[in-house]
């Protein structure tokens, strides 16, 4: 992992956040929603929410 500064990992893990919050909101959209086409747009964005926020994580690593 590159040296960050604690003003970069602090942004880092705000984003982290962010991603996570969305991925859940996203998710229970999915859950409320009884269009299908709806549905699975609200699929796609959770995982693409969960793919960054992996992506951010692995980062870190």
């Amino acid at each position: 992992m590159p040296n960050l500064t604690s003003k970069e990992l602090n942004a880092l893990s705000d984003q982290l956040d962010f991603e996570r919050v969305l991925h859940c909101k996203y998710l229970s959209a999915v859950q409320e929603s009884q269009d299908q086409e709806l549905r699975s747009k609200f699929q796609a964005c959770a995982g693409q929410h969960l793919n960054n926020y992996n992506t951010l994580l692995n980062y870190l690593r």
